[in-house]
């Protein structure tokens, strides 16, 4: 039936598609396709997420349901727009529990200051290191006693890419 030039009545009652609301159409890159319909179908990147704290020592019973979904993006990503991670090599920073194939989420939006592990361009070597400046003297400093400081001269090209705020590695 068609009123006014317009279809009317066709198609399935409002609100009763696959996800039970009003949907819209978007233009996507093709290459990204798969990943909507991912990210779609498992209702984003929400994980089950137990509220009861699981004891590192003495075992205890653990609750037997879920209370929330936890969305890893929210508690890694402070800042989307200026957040990438990177793959961590080496093994300068295993004090601070950063170890080869690691996978760092980096914050460019965060002010590089003394004492942040940060992700940096020392005259076109990119490496991760804290970060010491005090009385004029800048210094990326390795978390491993067999790996030594990067003393930073007036001529040394340095360059901050962003903070470390997270790592994330396999146990």
């Amino acid at each position: 039936m068609t009123r006014g030039g317009k279809r009317v009545g066709a198609g399935r009652p409002k609100n009763s598609g696959k996800y039970n609301e009003k949907t819209c159409p978007i233009r996507v890159p093709v290459s990204l396709v798969d990943k909507i319909y991912s990210y779609v179908e498992k209702k984003g990147y929400a994980l089950p997420f137990y509220e009861s704290k699981v004891s590192a020592g003495f075992p205890s019973p653990a609750d037997d349901f879920q209370e929330n979904r936890l969305d890893l993006n929210e508690h890694l990503i402070q800042h989307p727009a200026s957040t990438f991670f990177v793959r961590a090599t080496g093994m300068s920073m295993i004090k601070a529990g950063i170890y080869p194939n690691d996978i760092l989420v980096v914050d460019r939006s965060l002010s590089p200051r003394h004492g942040k592990v940060v992700i940096a361009v020392v005259d076109n070597d990119l490496t991760v290191k804290r970060l010491y400046q005090k009385n004029g003297v800048t210094k990326l400093l390795p978390e491993n006693d067999d790996f030594d400081p990067i003393e930073i001269q007036e001529d040394t090209d340095l360059r901050i890419w962003g903070i470390v705020t997270n790592v994330i590695h396999a146990v």
